[in-house]
């Protein structure tokens, strides 16, 4: 037996110390019912987990129990009500309480929205997902943190599995996204999904389209934050769930061969590349960014007899693939979907730098589009580096440590990272006494170019002599 786990069944009842688990426990015993702590709280608690949402169960009206206990708290306590899921929700200090009496559910084949009657604990517990979410710690006074536990569901966290209370083909098939729970779930814990659940998730795959896109990439963004990605990813794809909620990033999979060349698998190759930046990074998009970094590949797979395999221009169809999936995934199509893309596009850039020789005038034009996430894209590149070959891996790390200082030196001397030419539009338009028209961009885009290449320095002055020669050079003249 698992000794943390030892210890955290002893302590239940110290683990229990805060004030509102006996004022819940007082209040239940005053109207005569049972009252339970139950599923995630209580499996965090004995995990060793922060959890914010604690989940009551009672054997009567949880409404009722709620409006109890709000008014046993005091004044500023509020329950909020929603009847028709006969819950009550209150908030008090750091903790979000939801209260509902003890139900069983029954389903419909075209619906996972269950038909509701009151019901016992075990009714309850019957409708959890998981056998480790069906724990529960009785808050009565005569019984408190006692742990009822029906299906094993201690038994199997000291055995790190995932397990359903029922037959796995009732429980999923009601109720689909617990197939996305459970794969969320074996990720984020590292434990196993026992084999008759994984053999039932594959069964019923398809049941997975009648749940939202919402809901379904809730459930992928959980998995993608977790410490390792790639148990998940991984499930998804062996289970056959993944073509259902993002059939482009199975299209990586797999590797041809001709004439003895083949090219690396870029499905796996993606989830080492999201494993290494989850290393480095908490940030949900740059996650993202991992992801999608190489989606196009499928599409801009070629074969050239003398090179063997090419993507050529993956980076800039791969950008013009992002709207499309996160509108598929009901991704936020704002800023946060901008940024990934342009971190797709740009995510060979820097690699090439540290192939060859680091100019001046690349490092200025990587700083003029990466701007404020040019620090992203290189932990994005870092990440890149899969290569069996160690001296390979070395040797790129250390030309990237070239690129990097490289970066910071131009900036401080150019201060070119979000950049805007010293000279606008309407400086030219004003200069020359001319209309917006072809000329004006003509001439902002050689001063533009003229500063990234170095060939004048970041300066007014300088530029707006250089904005004169080159209007001269088109016939205008300086009024």
């Amino acid at each position: 037996m698992c000794a943390e786990l030892k210890l955290s069944l002893r302590a239940m009842k110290e683990n229990l110390t805060h004030p509102v688990f006996k004022i819940i426990g007082d209040c239940a015993d005053e109207m005569g019912i049972g009252a339970y702590v139950i599923g995630g709280w209580v499996r965090d608690l004995i995990l060793h987990r922060p959890c914010k949402d604690i989940d009551i169960v009672a054997m009567g009206s949880g409404i009722e129990l709620a409006e109890r206990v709000a008014k046993r708290l005091g004044e500023g306590y509020y329950v909020n009500v929603y009847k028709n899921f006969g819950t009550a929700q209150l908030v008090f200090e750091e903790y979000d309480i939801e209260f509902v009496g003890a139900r069983k559910e029954s389903y419909r084949a075209e619906s996972r929205k269950p038909i509701v009657e009151n019901g016992t604990l075990e009714d309850d517990q019957n409708r959890r997902d998981f056998t480790i979410n069906a724990l529960a710690i009785s808050l009565n006074g005569a019984s408190y943190g006692e742990l009822l536990d029906p299906f094993g569901g201690y038994k199997d966290m000291e055995e790190q599995v995932i397990r359903t209370p029922l037959n796995p083909d009732i429980t999923y098939s009601d109720d689909p996204l617990r197939m996305m729970r459970a794969i969320r779930f074996a990720t984020q814990l590292d434990y196993v999904i026992v084999e008759e659940s994984l053999v039932s998730i594959a069964r019923n795959k398809e049941r997975i389209k009648i749940i939202s896109k919402e809901r379904i990439t809730d459930e992928l963004n959980k998995i993608i934050m977790a410490k390792k990605p790639s148990i998940g990813f991984k499930l998804l794809f062996d289970t056959g769930l993944l073509p259902f909620i993002f059939p482009q990033m199975v299209l990586l999979q797999g590797v041809e061969i001709i004439n003895g060349k083949g090219h690396k698998d870029n499905f796996y190759h993606t989830l080492e590349v999201l494993d290494n930046i989850c290393k480095t990074t908490d940030d949900l998009w740059l996650r993202w960014a991992a992801i999608l970094h190489d989606i196009a590949k499928p599409q801009t797979k070629r074969f050239e007899a003398e090179h063997g395999w090419t993507f050529h221009g993956h980076e800039d169809k791969g950008s013009r693939m992002v709207p499309k999936v996160f509108a598929e995934l009901k991704l936020p199509l704002n800023e946060k979907m901008k940024y990934v893309q342009k971190l797709v596009l740009l995510h060979l850039r820097p690699i090439v730098l540290a192939k060859s020789e680091v100019t001046d005038s690349a490092i200025r034009r990587l700083l003029f589009e990466a701007g404020d996430d040019v620090d992203d894209l290189m932990k994005l590149c870092e990440a890149d580096i899969t290569s069996k070959n160690e001296y390979k891996v070395q040797k790129y790390l250390k030309n990237f440590e070239v690129v990097r200082e490289k970066l910071k030196e131009v900036e401080e001397k150019d201060s070119i990272r979000n950049w805007q030419p010293p000279i606008t539009g309407e400086d030219i338009m004003k200069t020359f006494n001319i209309p917006a028209c072809r000329e004006v961009g003509i001439i902002k885009n050689a001063i533009r170019e003229a500063i990234l290449d170095g060939v004048i320095p970041n300066e007014y002055e300088k530029a707006y002599e250089f904005m004169v020669n080159k209007g001269r050079e088109l016939g205008l003249i300086v009024h």
